[in-house]
């Protein structure tokens, strides 16, 4: 079972931190941990995602809230208002509900001071995290099973129904997230005819291949030897050391590069 460290460095000799940890959020997995009960109620929120992914995109931070709520013994003493179609909407109503939601934030707050969430907007942070330890010869050392369990289980819940991936989670699919997806995927033992691949590999080849992809994704292709350096679009790097106020300077064109 997961369990969400705040504030603390866990086990990885790669964690450091010139803060002290405030407000890092660290995942490790512990084959102990958790009631059966806890494993259970694990279990039935990932099936629920999993089975309303098309229609539910972030994960609510189910497992962050039951591993808070559960360690504090939090109670919800407050009850619940509901207003029916065409009732007034009374002040005593409104001061209840708010009551209540201010209730259950404050409940939710880590022991650091910070509320912790997830990220879950961009699919293009993970494929070239995991592109970089392969490339430095870490991605066994990294990625042990369980932690491959949760990157395909993350991959597959956001793989849209037209077997692509978008440049965030509610994104219509596009070449830059469905390459890095599927190339991810790979490089991590997914086979090439699994479902997810092989619907993944059939968006890219129904559009041309991976050709039309945008710069950002020609660069790493080449990187990890997939592409020809040749086919990159060229930017001289001494542009970075531009004025930011010119209209010229890289950055500008920051998200351009995905689109």
């Amino acid at each position: 079972m997961w369990r969400l460290k705040i504030a603390e460095k866990g086990s990885n000799p790669y964690i450091f931190s010139t803060n002290d940890f405030v407000g890092r959020q660290i995942w490790e997995y512990d084959p102990n941990a958790g009631t059966p009960e806890e494993r259970e109620q694990v279990e039935e929120a990932r099936r629920n995602f999993t089975k309303n992914r098309s229609k539910v995109k972030p994960s609510s931070d189910l497992l962050c809230q039951y591993q808070i709520l559960r360690e504090k013994n939090f109670k919800q003493t407050i009850p619940a208002v509901r207003v029916e179609d065409g009732e007034e909407v009374t002040y005593e109503k409104t001061t209840t509900a708010l009551r209540r939601s201010a209730n259950f934030l404050s409940a939710l707050q880590a022991s650091d001071g910070h509320w912790p969430a997830e990220n879950s907007g961009v699919l293009f942070f993970l494929p070239p995290f995991v592109f970089c330890f392969y490339i430095t010869g870490h991605l066994n050392t990294m990625f042990p099973p369980e932690y491959r369990k949760e990157i395909f289980r993350y991959i597959y819940n956001h793989q849209n129904e037209d077997g692509g991936w978008g440049l965030h989670i509610e994104s219509h699919s596009n070449m830059f997230c469905t390459a890095f997806s599927y190339i991810c995927l790979r490089m991590l033992g997914v086979g090439p005819d699994e479902e997810a691949c092989a619907r993944g590999r059939k968006w890219i080849l129904d559009r041309g291949g991976v050709t039309s992809i945008p710069s950002w994704g020609k660069t790493w292709l080449s990187i990890l030897g997939l592409f020809d350096w040749l086919g990159c679009n060229p930017m001289p790097p001494e542009f970075w050391i531009l004025p930011s106020t010119l209209p010229i300077h890289p950055g500008i064109y920051l998200l351009v590069q995905f689109s």
